[in-house]
């Protein structure tokens, strides 16, 4: 029986060519893409749906053992029709991860970081929050959980949430001055939170 691949493209009866050498077009069609090539398809993938750093789509493609010539000409050439864009991406970054978490600049700087941000570009985006902006997300996200601890004694209380902002990034001395001013608010004495806290 005639197997479909001994068919050449186009002709109706297996294919007797001299020296079993295949025609022009079957060569191009079943020889495999070049590294830039490759290295183009894996890049579109993964721009699909998320924008990516470019050190984020270097990794990917040595990952997959794309040559390094090869994979800066396509990340360069990327770069240049703007389908990557390290200042947008750090831009939205900062402002997705700021109203979506609450994090601050410090832990937005961070993630930058481990995505391979140039530091100019990650101060150019986190500069777009002023200190002002910061403590009111501080003060918003302390007055989402005062509720939670209610109950617990005052200075675990203190810790919980000057805790909690201090995993978001927030510096010690701005998280306990938001949580303490939260607390008096609440009703709690002043004095009795500078007991716990006397470096406040």
């Amino acid at each position: 029986m005639t197997r479909r691949t001994d068919w050449p493209d186009g002709a109706g009866r297996p294919e007797r060519q001299a020296g079993g050498a295949p025609s022009s077009s079957r060569a191009e069609q079943g020889s495999p893409p070049g590294p830039e090539e490759q290295a183009r398809a894996i890049c579109l993938r993964l721009l699909t749906g998320t924008p990516r750093t470019r050190k984020q789509l270097a990794d990917a493609l040595r990952t997959r053992g794309i040559p390094d010539d090869a994979a800066q000409e396509v990340l360069s050439r990327f770069e240049d029709v703007g389908l990557i864009d390290d200042a947008a991406f750090a831009g939205a970054w900062v402002e997705s991860r700021h109203h979506s978490r609450g994090l601050a600049r410090r832990a937005l700087a961070r993630e930058l970081r481990t995505k391979g941000v140039d530091s100019a570009l990650i101060d150019d985006a986190v500069g777009q929050l002023d200190a002002d902006q910061e403590e009111r997300t501080a003060s918003e996200l302390v007055e989402r959980k005062l509720r939670a601890t209610r109950g617990l004694d005052r200075e675990k209380r203190l810790r919980r949430l000057a805790g909690m902002l201090a995993r978001k990034g927030y510096s010690e001395g701005l998280a306990l001055r938001v949580v303490r001013r939260a607390l008096e608010e609440e009703g709690e004495d002043p004095e009795l939170l500078e007991h716990h806290l006397p470096d406040l």
